[in-house]
């Protein structure tokens, strides 16, 4: 069951045209997520860009173990560093950044870390209906609706969209059937 609010999804999709435009994107451009990220407030790093981290931690980190972590948005007063996973596959990475932009666009309420005495992470809140808005706005802004559906209309197979887009053919697969725009097509195509 969806958390989204009734007409998120269509919000998420006209803010992510309307901020292509802002942008001086044209429609089928691939997300420039550093420049997203920036103008946002944030910045983008990996943890090998952190000052002080013990080859210890940066194997941990960097282990390429998919069901890891993959990004977090660290904000203080000064500025906003979003660190990501940079041993997870290309398309992954761009959702995992766009991802966290989008928590920093909607100016979701950043999750809280609880630390034992040693350091050690012992718990974290986590709100599902941020993490749900977050992603699709994530996936609108990579992958809008109107891109995707020219090019199905192009006749592009879903490897060629996700490599035109730098995503992942998964999030084709994902955004083809949420979007229902295999079914304009058909419609279209009918008349």
């Amino acid at each position: 069951m969806s958390l989204l609010e009734r007409g998120f999804k269509t919000w998420a999709e006209k803010f992510a045209q309307a901020l292509r435009k802002e942008m001086d994107m044209e429609l089928l451009d691939r997300m420039d997520l550093p420049r997203l990220a920036k103008l946002f407030g944030a910045r983008l790093c990996t943890p090998r860009d952190i000052r002080g981290m013990s080859d210890a931690h940066l194997a941990q980190l960097l282990h390429e173990d998919t069901s890891g972590w993959s990004a977090v948005t660290v904000v203080t007063r000064m500025a906003s560093v979003i660190i990501y996973n940079p041993s997870h596959n290309p398309g992954r990475i761009a959702s995992d950044i766009a991802h966290e932009v989008a928590h920093l666009i909607l100016e979701h309420e950043p999750t809280k870390l609880v630390l034992s005495q040693d350091g050690s992470l012992v718990m974290r809140s986590f709100n599902p209906k941020q993490e749900e808005e977050a992603n699709w706005l994530a996936w609108c802004l990579l992958l809008p609706r109107e891109a995707l559906v020219s090019s199905l209309k192009r006749r592009l197979s879903v490897a060629d969209i996700a490599d035109s887009f730098g995503v992942s053919q998964t999030l084709v697969n994902f955004r083809v059937q949420m979007t229902g725009a295999h079914m304009q097509i058909r419609r279209s195509s009918a008349r």
